[in-house]
């Protein structure tokens, strides 16, 4: 990088002086558009349930879904994402729940899809944690996280979900190959515009305990994800998920979680002309909620913690955040 001139012919506090110029100059800006909204999702009617591990976020019955979905549409929010708390009785160690077309996430999915068309779209996670009684995002057997026959189960619930109405087909599972063997099957079943969004970068973090116990998966998890989520000291194979995603049929990909890992964002954008996806995820949430209700941080805090993903690289950010910040 080469400097020309210097102080005092040199003062770049001249574009600062002032807001409009200040706006002039912005390298990143931040808009509703930027933003996907996850939805928790749980059984029953008109209920609005606190979830104690996340301040002022809610389990909502389907129901009630239709005033977070219309603040969603005035807001200009384009995009949003499914997650659900499943009956514990419905849960085994198959996660046999996925592949029910009347489970929770399937109503939920027609819901949307009935009442507003295709005004917002429908981000869907295919796992299993949400229905296995393990806690883990696969099948099991001697204590192994089995990567092939858990596949066989995704291209199933992707299918079942995309048949659904289901927009954005989104792989959270980290199960090598999923992406091609879900590509073709969405092809094959003519659901050829379904898009996959991958989640190819997702770390074995300490961050996600409050979305566990979100979905009701964190009490029943055994052990940890370790031998399928990656490693959170290692950035080249981040390189190599993503790669081998977009040639197996990605759309896009997820950076999970998302600030610890900016320069995971980073590395990921300049490598790759491929929208990526950053997750400020649970855990981020609350740490910067209890910071505000606290009293310690301004919410401004919220807007540059938001930014921050966009000066990364992200084309998009997922958050619990996205229907309560002002832009």
């Amino acid at each position: 990088m080469i400097i020309t001139g210097n102080y005092p012919k040199l003062r770049l506090r001249r574009s600062r002086k002032y807001d409009w110029s200040r706006k002039l100059v912005q390298d990143n800006n931040l808009s509703y558009n930027d933003l996907i909204l996850p939805i928790f999702l749980t059984e029953g009617k008109g209920k609005e349930v606190k979830i104690n591990s996340m301040p002022n976020v809610n389990r909502y019955s389907i129901d009630r879904l239709k005033n977070v979905i219309d603040r969603a549409l005035k807001l200009g929010i384009p995009m949003v994402a499914l997650f659900p708390y499943t009956d514990p009785k419905k849960k085994n160690v198959y996660g046999s729940e996925a592949l029910n077309e009347n489970n929770l996430v399937c109503r939920a999915i027609k819901f949307i899809k009935k009442t507003y068309k295709n005004k917002i779209g429908i981000m869907c996670d295919v796992a299993l944690d949400p229905y296995t009684s393990h806690g883990h995002d696969g099948i099991i057997k001697n204590k192994e996280i089995l990567n092939d026959e858990t596949i066989d189960i995704l291209v199933k619930q992707s299918l079942l979900q995309a048949r659904m109405g289901c927009d954005v087909i989104a792989p959270s599972d980290m199960m090598d190959g999923r992406i091609i063997k879900i590509r073709k099957a969405l092809d094959k079943y003519n659901f050829k515009d379904v898009q996959i969004l991958s989640y190819a970068v997702k770390y074995a973090s300490s961050f996600y305990g409050p979305f566990r116990n979100a979905v009701g998966s964190k009490n029943l998890l055994k052990g940890n994800k370790r031998t399928y989520q990656m490693d959170f000291k290692n950035n080249d194979e981040a390189i190599r998920e993503v790669a081998l995603d977009i040639k197996e049929g990605a759309d896009m990909v997820v950076v999970k979680p998302g600030m610890p890992y900016l320069d995971i964002i980073r590395e990921i954008k300049n490598n790759f002309k491929i929208p990526v996806i950053a997750y400020q995820v649970s855990g981020e949430y609350s740490i910067i909620q209890n910071s505000i209700k606290d009293g310690i941080l301004n919410k401004d805090a919220i807007h540059e913690s938001l930014i921050s993903f966009k000066r990364a690289g992200a084309s998009a950010i997922i958050t619990y955040f996205a229907d309560k910040i002002k832009l």
